[in-house]
């Protein structure tokens, strides 16, 4: 039986490009990264990095193997939450962040259920975006997120589809000069202000700001008043603008417009989830849109 400590460091090297940088990453030893590496490779027989490059580089036979590595851990999270929901005992406090993409009738039919199951848990809701969803997941802070899917995630993080998926669509004040124009071309786009959502995880710090006419915020909700406002034109969930804002607002009619929001449920590998938290996470995953 391969470790998946030493599996999930194999994964996080490869990712990094680095034993180091990985070592840093779950803050562990080099040589402790190393010596599992080296095992992991006389337990398969093959060599899965290249160490004569400046930086370790996979073999072949490493890209090959790190497909699998990856599926045995989605394998042990679904096994770990299955444990979690037959053991006795949870936590005494649940934490979650949500992204603003996301709302539907199967997230408040679940706190519902989740109240009448776990009448004694503590419950904590953040509203986080993207990339700092992820970050409160790896940190801690949070043990559950629900996220707009991205295109790809750390090595720690585990990650499904549910079943339901959110819808953006393109608005601007009804006001705004666009709002009359019968045919929107992504140069009109281009020329007008765009608002968008920023995050703010020590990831994006010494991240540059792109160029272009854009006016950021951290949350949709302020898109929203500022899209109200006339300031420029946003991307933004189309169940936010209903709820709160469809009076004030045009939808924009371009190609390719409204999309379909893949959403993941994210959690840390590491850490796991205990009993409630596994028990949201696979009603988020199991109940159908």
């Amino acid at each position: 039986m391969h470790s998946l400590d030493a599996l999930l460091m194999f994964i996080e090297a490869a990712n990094l490009g680095s034993f180091s940088a990985a070592a840093r990453k779950l803050g562990r030893q080099q040589s402790s990264v190393s010596e599992a590496i080296a095992n992991l490779e006389i337990d398969l027989g093959v060599t899965l990095f290249d160490r004569g490059t400046r930086k370790p580089t996979l073999t072949e036979h490493g890209h090959a193997l790190l497909t699998h590595a990856r599926q045995l851990l989605d394998a042990n999270d679904k096994l770990s939450r299955a444990a979690q929901q037959l053991a006795g005992g949870r936590e005494a406090q649940l934490s979650f962040a949500l992204s603003d993409t996301y709302q539907s009738d199967v997230f408040e039919k679940s706190l519902a259920q989740l109240e009448r199951r776990f009448p004694d848990l503590g419950l904590e809701c953040l509203i986080a975006e993207d990339e700092d969803a992820v970050d409160l997941v790896q940190s801690g802070r949070v043990q559950l997120a629900l996220v707009a899917a991205q295109p790809s995630y750390p090595p720690d993080i585990g990650f499904e589809t549910i079943a339901d998926q959110s819808e953006i669509g393109l608005y601007v004040s009804a006001a705004h000069p666009l709002a009359q124009a019968a045919h929107i071309s992504g140069d009109m786009l281009r020329q007008a202000r765009e608002l968008r959502v920023n995050t703010y995880t020590h990831r994006d710090r010494t991240r540059q700001q792109q160029p272009g006419l854009h006016w950021s915020a951290s949350s949709y909700l302020i898109l929203l008043e500022m899209t109200e406002l006339g300031f420029g034109w946003a991307e933004l969930p189309r169940w936010v603008v209903k709820r709160f804002g469809a009076a004030d607002l045009k939808e924009l009619k371009v190609h390719g417009w409204p999309r379909s929001i893949r959403v993941h449920v994210i959690w840390s590998r590491e850490r796991g989830l205990g009993q409630a938290g596994a028990w949201l996470c696979n009603t988020f995953l199991q109940t159908p849109a």
